[in-house]
């Protein structure tokens, strides 16, 4: 691997390069803020998503389809796709509903005016107050289902931001980067994996939001589907991790949640916007379940 030169010494002062390349450099930037006047769209539902499906958009698609699957209706969402790459999150209404111009985004329109609700982690504890659904009442669960999904919201990055990043994105292949985050990466396959070993869900033996959060990025991972690293990282060494990811991803509403927003892979996998449940039919049945 190559590295930065020996002799690269760090300014006294950082200023923005826009020419630094890597493959997010024509939307990353050190300021927040509106770039350009853009209503969002509203559709009829009062569940309005503005996602992609990133794995931190996947946790909420699969949230909302679970609902829906366990009956409750008042889970029907419109689900609009922003394309990041083109920086629709920068538009004047994202921000307004997300100052951090992140995917995903939800906006409640159920009350007497808008509830914006932001973070993935924060959407999935909203929507699982607002339903009773997925959050254990049991005080031990019910922490355990917080640990481990704080847990994801504070190690997603190092896979993603980190190893992610700096082995697949970066215009520079910096081998104390991605040393120092593949470690990270596989001490974190490992407390999953430990964890697994000793129960069949992430907070034991129900199914929670906790594993919403994790399965989109751990499960791909341990699938080799992020970020071509299966070979190496060595991922088919996490077998309870693998047991779990394939588990949940039988789940017709996790096949349906994955397909939402999604702009890559077979067309037959992509629904680039869904506002109604019928949206599922044009795509291939034995795919998404009933």
């Amino acid at each position: 691997m190559s590295s930065f030169p020996p002799d690269y010494v760090p300014p006294k002062v950082w200023n923005w390069d826009k020419e630094n390349g890597g493959r997010f450099a024509n939307i990353n930037r050190p300021i927040s803020g509106a770039t350009h006047e853009k209503d969002l769209p509203v559709g009829k539902h009062p569940l309005q998503l503005y996602s992609l499906a990133t794995p931190n958009g996947v946790k909420v698609t699969v949230m909302l389809e679970e609902l829906l699957a366990a009956g409750h209706a008042g889970a029907e969402y419109d689900a609009w796709l922003i394309k990041i790459g083109e920086g629709d999150q920068f538009g004047s209404g994202f921000v307004a509903a997300n100052p951090n111009s992140k995917i995903p985004t939800l906006v409640d329109r159920s009350g007497p005016k808008p509830r914006r609700v932001f973070e993935s982690g924060s959407i999935l504890v909203y929507l699982a107050e607002k339903f009773g659904a997925f959050l254990p009442k049991d005080p031990d669960v019910r922490t355990e289902t917080f640990n481990w999904l704080f847990w994801q919201m504070g190690a997603a990055p190092y896979l993603g931001g980190g190893f992610g990043h700096f082995y697949a994105y970066a215009p520079i292949k910096i081998e104390y980067a991605i040393d120092r985050f593949a470690m990270e990466t596989k001490r974190q396959l490992d407390v999953l994996d430990k964890n697994l070993a000793q129960n069949r869900f992430m907070a034991g033996s129900e199914y929670t939001i906790a594993d919403m959060a994790i399965w989109p990025w751990y499960g791909a991972l341990a699938k080799g589907l992020i970020y071509g690293a299966g070979e190496f990282l060595s991922v088919h060494e996490y077998k309870n991790v693998i047991r779990w990811t394939d588990e949940i991803a039988e789940r017709p509403a996790v096949k349906r949640g994955r397909m939402v927003n999604r702009v890559s892979g077979e067309p037959s996998s992509q629904l680039h916007e869904r506002h109604d449940a019928s949206d599922f039919a044009t795509k291939t049945q034995d795919k998404i379940g009933k």
